[in-house]
């Protein structure tokens, strides 16, 4: 892309962050994507606090009495959920020192707490920094040191690696658990006098509220910055024009609230339009169907994987509640498609997203969904297949997905933004072929991250767990393909002389070390990134120059 002298962009409008390191550490506006609203309703004003429209313009309609947010343990209406907003924002502002800009690590299961806890962050003012539970110490220190964070929200059950994680950070000041009552706990905190009501501070609609972090090829995880305006995009698109729900629905997803799609499916396509959010800490297919059944959900928000593993138990439970279905993690395949349609009737929306984008940017309504087919841009996007060079390439032809609209992608002080964001489009690292009638057609990840079960797993991070052990001497790990979770971690392990194959060929020694390795990756990082598959062999696929050659290792494992 050409340089261009950032007083060639219209300005931002002026920010209400007292800390303004987000916005000193926005990418050059030269580097911006193209940004598209063409729509009336994408119109925002210039000043907006998404959590007053998503949750307090309720209570001013006099809707403060719908139900917002149920769990087996509690519901709340949306009154309630405000005031549960504005007490932990009360804390972060007058307990914690906190003011706006300064960025906060939330970390816990999608419960009634978490989500209020992300809200007051958004509505005093804050950088909303989620975190996926399973995460270890490690993992967690990343984006605390990456985005300078200051303080930490926690569900008090993942105290251990969350402690550990702040003796390693310095600049993570307070750690404040929920969840045990103990004295400084936020429970005690939220209950003091005068803590009920919160004036919600007075963001531009281009402040940044939520720091998403994603991890990319090399594995070290990428920040993508959002503003205020981007969460009520997401609603005002997607699932204004392609989702069409209803205030009488009730959302349910497997997904984190630390994942963009399930931040969308929990709680920002219900919010914008005053419905329901069914919350469930376990997450296993079986557990999702229990959920649907006694709390009567309507729109399910799941992946692929979990779609497949219903099918055979959908005779054990009762799902006559759920009208819609939404997947994205991984591509639907036309398997699973017709194999969900047949049995219940329902068409999966697929979906593509990014965390860069923030939530999907192709899908279609049901009636006009295609098998196999990811569906159309939704309103409001563009989508188009480029070649290496950025040129246009015609239909049935395959390249690279492009796409820009009204969200898209800027990294926290990265200079992947580059890479990203080519020619005004985001480039999001897939290979698709659009046919002649605008359908896009999934065929390949065109970067080295594996997904599996949903889940984006950099081979470069299980690889450096993987070395951390004495036996390892080096490693490749790829992805192969895998009927239930799409793909699997596969580890090409190359063992210390110490350790050859060949004193492993006794009965069972393979075995045992695999169990040790995989063990080892669990308690090194979340344990969802282990390798499933650990292939011992005596060398690597390797350049001239001693670089792994991921792509023999992936030939390797799909001819497995």
């Amino acid at each position: 892309m050409t340089a261009i002298d950032d007083d060639a962009y219209p300005p931002l409008h002026p920010s209400a962050h007292v800390d303004t390191f987000a916005r000193d550490n926005l990418p050059p506006r030269a580097q911006w994507p193209d940004f598209i609203f063409r729509f009336p309703e994408l119109q925002y004003p210039s000043r907006v606090n998404c959590a007053v429209e998503l949750v307090d313009r309720w209570i001013a309609k006099g809707h403060g009495d719908r139900l917002c947010l149920v769990s087996a343990a509690e519901s709340l209406t949306y009154a309630a959920f405000a005031e549960r907003v504005n007490r932990i924002a009360n804390v972060l502002t007058r307990d914690l020192g906190f003011v706006p800009g300064n960025r906060v690590l939330l970390r816990g299961p999608n419960n009634p707490t978490m989500v209020a806890a992300y809200f007051a962050v958004l509505k005093a003012g804050g950088v909303a920094v989620a975190t996926m539970p399973l995460l270890r110490a490690k993992e967690i220190a990343f984006p605390v040191i990456k985005a300078q964070i200051r303080f930490a929200l926690c569900d008090a059950r993942y105290a251990d690696e969350m402690g550990k994680a702040k003796a390693a950070c310095p600049e993570l000041e307070r750690v404040v658990y929920w969840g045990d009552g103990a004295e400084g706990s936020l429970e005690r905190l939220m209950a003091q006098p005068g803590y009920a009501e919160f004036a919600a501070c007075d963001t531009a609609s281009d402040d940044v509220c939520l720091i998403a972090f994603t991890s990319g090829t090399t594995g070290e995880p990428k920040g993508t910055m959002h503003f205020h305006r981007d969460m009520l995009v997401v609603g005002d698109t997607y699932g204004r024009y392609v989702l069409r729900a209803a205030a009488e629905d009730r959302f349910i997803s497997t997904a984190p609230i630390a994942f963009t799609f399930g931040l969308g499916g929990i709680a920002l396509f219900p919010m914008r339009i005053g419905a329901a959010s069914i919350l469930i800490e376990k997450t296993t297919p079986a557990d999702l169907m229990t959920a649907i059944a006694q709390f009567k959900a309507t729109v399910c928000f799941t992946a692929p994987t979990a779609y497949r593993a219903m099918l055979p138990l959908l005779a054990e439970h009762d799902l006559s509640s759920v009208r819609k279905c939404v997947s994205a993690g991984e591509t639907l395949s036309k398997a699973t498609y017709e194999a969900w349609r047949d049995a219940t009737g329902i068409k999966v929306m697929d979906g593509i997203g990014a965390t860069e984008m923030l939530h999907i940017f192709i899908g279609s309504p049901e009636d006009s969904s295609r098998p196999g087919s990811t569906g159309r841009p939704v309103p409001g996007y563009e989508a188009r297949i480029v070649d290496e060079e950025g040129r246009e390439v015609p239909p049935g032809t395959i390249g690279r997905l492009a796409v820009r609209g009204p969200t898209g992608c800027r990294y926290l002080a990265d200079p992947r933004q580059q890479r990203y964001v080519q020619n005004g489009w985001n480039v999001t690292g897939d290979a698709y072929l659009m046919d002649a009638y605008s359908y896009f057609w999934f065929q390949a990840r065109s970067d080295d991250m594996i997904v599996s079960a949903g889940y984006n797993i950099a081979g470069p991070e299980v690889e450096a767990a993987l070395l951390s052990h004495p036996a390892v001497a080096e490693c490749g790990v790829v992805g192969a393909p895998d009927e239930e979770r799409g793909q699997i971690v596969t580890a090409y392990v190359v063992l210390q002389p110490g350790a050859a194959k060949s004193s492993l060929a006794k009965t069972g020694g393979e075995a045992v070390l695999t169990k040790e390795l995989q063990d080892h990756v669990k308690a090194t990082i979340a344990p969802y990134k282990y390798p499933r598959r650990i292939i011992f062999v005596d060398e690597l696929p390797k350049t001239l120059t001693g670089k792994l050659q991921r792509f023999a290792l992936r030939r390797l494992a799909v001819g497995m």
